[in-house]
């Protein structure tokens, strides 16, 4: 098995989880918005597309954080993070890329607790 496949079958038992719990299966992009939905506390509100895509950076951010690639700076009057990026990403191509943020997402279902 190469790291793709283990990957890939990390990535199906995370779905088949979301699927569970919320009765339906996410893309890659439904899953950073949950993260970021977790990581702001933002539950049962109307949220506009802008906010949408605010959470999905903080999401991002709060994923690669632990690799070293972005660290939180603070908060602002509204409780929204800020971070700053400490270096570059990876040149990828978009299948990569995809890998890449899977398996950070993966890491920070691990570190929840979630993904078990």
């Amino acid at each position: 098995m190469n790291l793709h496949d283990d990957l890939q079958q990390r990535w199906w038992n995370l779905e088949a989880q979301l699927v569970e719990r919320f009765g339906k299966k996410p893309d890659l992009d439904a899953v950073l918005y949950l993260i970021g939905l977790q990581e702001m506390q933002l539950f049962d509100q109307n949220i506009s597309k802008e906010t949408k895509q605010d959470l999905m950076h903080v999401a991002v951010c709060t994923i690669l954080s632990p690799s070293g690639y972005y660290v939180l700076e603070g908060k602002d009057e509204d409780g929204w993070p800020h971070f700053k990026q400490l270096k570059a990403l990876p040149d990828m191509g978009l299948r990569e890329q995809e890998d890449f943020l899977k398996d950070h997402v993966l890491l920070y279902f691990e570190q929840e607790k979630f993904a078990e």
